[in-house]
């Protein structure tokens, strides 16, 4: 049984999978999850397709939070262009291996535009400027009716590949979890590149990062960029999921459920962003469950457990904070480091 990982040389430890047992456990992982529409439930499956769609757009925020420091709150907004954008492509005859990044490419445009003032203020103040960006682009969604439908909302055209049509939850589960797949071994190499470093330094100091070299114009809006990209490529996944959307999916609560992923999960790290997006989804799927299981003894404990949802919320993230600031990554990290030590003592 290995003790540890001991690294030769930089390259071995910039490797994504650090060791053989890495390896073979991510193997086993990615076995049982590209195998699960043949042996879960129905009811699986459509859970694991929204934890996907979320782990893509917690991905692209901690891109651009996480890793650059750019707090952003019109995050849930660049879903929804993402989403309106493959629907009004989708209905002109576009392919949806056509269409999905298209839909990034636009999100990923007005995140340029959006991380624009990160360039005079920041902390507060930025997250007052992006929020502003997502009322705007929130009253786009509501009357812009060509494009989005209004308020009513508009039909996506369901992805078709070859002639094969990803319509229901088995279908749609290998569309989703192959884009997540790519997403997150596109972020965690990202961290490799300049580009990632680069993101880390202006999160650090951004004076510092530019004396050393960083040009924090570029920086900063390719951070926007980027995760705004994600979140556009999460939002057209999301429309081929559900087939329908209207604009008040893309509240201001969408993009508060992603920071909160974030930080329950664990700040620029790419484990984080996927523990996050698992946690944030099954908190309150788990209230409801235990809601329904409780009505059969107290038939009065279903209303109070139900709307204790966004009192959960507030506590874990108050709770992270203080008691875990890293994170889930974290946990899971001293979890594995006990595991490498034993028997030994540390």
């Amino acid at each position: 049984m290995r003790t540890g990982v001991f690294h030769e040389n930089f390259a071995s430890e910039e490797r994504l999978w650090d060791s053989s047992t890495q390896r073979r456990w991510m193997a086993v992982f990615l076995l049982a999850v590209f195998t699960l529409p043949l042996w879960g439930s129905d009811y699986m499956l459509a859970m694991a397709c929204i934890v996907g769609i979320h782990a893509i757009a917690t991905l692209g925020l901690n891109i651009t939070t996480g890793n650059a420091g750019l707090i952003s709150l019109a995050h849930g907004a660049f879903l929804g262009v993402g989403c309106y954008t493959v629907a009004w492509l989708g209905r002109m005859g576009v392919p949806f291996y056509l269409t999905l990044p298209a839909g990034g490419l636009v999100a990923a445009a007005l995140g340029v535009l959006v991380g624009l003032p990160s360039l005079r203020v920041k902390g507060i103040y930025l997250a007052v400027a992006t929020l502003a960006a997502h009322f705007i682009l929130a009253f786009g969604f509501r009357e812009w009716e060509s494009v989005t439908g209004g308020v009513p909302g508009t039909n996506i055209p369901r992805a078709q590949l070859f002639g094969f049509t990803f319509i229901g939850d088995r279908r749609n589960f290998y569309l989703i979890f192959v884009v997540a797949f790519i997403a997150a071994v596109a972020a965690r190499n990202l961290g490799r590149t300049y580009i990632g470093r680069a993101f880390v330094a202006v999160r650090e100091k951004d004076f510092s990062a530019e004396i050393l070299g960083v040009r924090l114009l570029t920086t900063k809006l390719l951070a926007f960029g980027l995760g705004a990209f994600y979140a556009g490529v999460a939002g057209g996944l999301l429309g081929y999921f559900y087939g329908a959307i209207t604009p008040e999916y893309f509240v201001l609560t969408l993009s508060v459920f992603y920071l909160a992923a974030i930080i329950v999960g664990g700040l620029g790290t790419v484990l984080g962003s996927i523990l996050g997006a698992l946690f944030m989804t099954f908190v309150p799927e788990a209230l409801r469950l235990l809601a329904h299981a409780s009505s059969q003894w107290l038939p009065n404990v279903a209303g109070l457990l139900l709307p204790m949802g966004q009192v959960v919320f507030g506590a874990l993230i108050i709770g992270f904070l203080v008691f875990e600031p890293h994170g889930l990554a974290a946990i899971w990290a001293r979890i594995r480091r006990v595991f490498h030590l034993w028997p030994f003592r540390t």
